[in-house]
């Protein structure tokens, strides 16, 4: 069969212990190679193996895409339905990559309405999940971002803006679906121009640095044209890598010129950077925020934060 015969899938979408209806490939040297038979599952090992090689797409014959978005749909009810006895923590891990595969696909596509609404109304659902399930949150935060994804960030940061707006009581006054969007895709520059976000600005050369400064500015350029992106949403890119004492940047604004969700974000995402960026240990990058960046977020955040990261098992 040749390239044409194969549309491409998304890798995070293929969680969980539910046996696939459609052969899955993978490409090598231009060529569609047999991954997964159908009749077996992602759990484990080939999904492991997957992440290793920061595969994020893979490939079904376009006679079987009815089949995917069957596979897709099942598993997602079943993730999120309460009265499942699957495990929460398999719900979880399939919940984080249908989270993980909308963010990408947003991302790649800033220009698409539909994917952009397909986003928004999946993030509402995300923030029920999280409120509803004692164990939601805890089961989301322990998954490793292996692979250093961008998007896989993203997911973190907005579970740990929700676990945040909860403690602060604010989960019933702002639009907690646009918080969860804006975390998702607050990185969507690095799709689009990448700079290595492993490294610190320190350790970036002058031209690395000068772009990466540059891209929560460039991330809301590129979408604030689309009359569909909301306001809050913009403002999350834009502003989240602001800090409240006028040393962040793209503007180096303060506290009280930022958008309070902006702030959210900004404070989980400064964490977990140093998680999944930088390699901290999660009670290391914790004490780092607390002792060493001190005054770059509300003193409130942090140890909302601290509380957050201890309930859920993590520091």
């Amino acid at each position: 069969m040749e390239s044409k015969d194969f549309v491409s899938i998304r890798v995070s979408t293929l969680r969980g212990d539910l046996k696939i209806n459609f052969d899955a490939y993978i490409q090598i040297a231009g060529k569609q190679i047999l991954y997964c038979r159908k009749g077996d599952s992602f759990e484990g090992s080939r999904l492991k193996r997957l992440k290793e090689k920061k595969l994020k797409k893979m490939y079904i014959r376009s006679d079987d895409e009815k089949l995917y978005r069957d596979y897709m749909s099942n598993n997602i009810e079943m993730a999120y339905d309460q009265n499942t006895d699957r495990p929460i923590e398999s719900r979880a891990e399939i919940i984080q990559g249908v989270q993980q595969a909308a963010a990408e696909d947003v991302m790649d596509n800033p220009e698409s309405e539909a994917f952009y609404n397909v986003a928004k109304e999946g993030s509402g659902r995300f923030v029920d999940f999280i409120k509803k399930e004692q164990k939601a949150l805890c089961s989301i935060l322990k998954l490793p971002n292996e692979d250093n994804s961008i998007s896989h960030h993203g997911v973190t940061v907005a579970s740990l803006a929700v676990g945040l707006a909860e403690k602060l009581n604010l989960d019933d006054t702002v639009p907690m679906n646009l918080l969860i969007l804006g975390a998702l895709i607050h990185d969507i520059e690095h799709q689009h121009h990448p700079v290595p976000f492993q490294k610190t600005l320190q350790e970036m050369t002058t031209d690395e640095a000068a772009l990466y400064e540059m891209h929560p500015y460039n991330g809301a350029d590129r979408v604030k044209s689309f009359p569909f992106y909301d306001k809050t949403v913009i403002n999350i890119i834009l502003q989240h890598e602001e800090f409240i004492d006028g040393s962040g940047f793209p503007k180096g604004l303060r506290e009280a010129e930022l958008d309070p969700l902006a702030i959210l974000v900004s404070t989980a995402n400064s964490y977990d950077r140093l998680v999944s960026f930088y390699g901290k240990a999660p009670k290391d990058a914790l004490k780092m925020l607390l002792i060493e960046k001190m005054g770059l977020h509300p003193l409130n955040h942090l140890q909302l934060l601290q509380t957050v990261l201890k309930d859920n098992g993590i520091v």
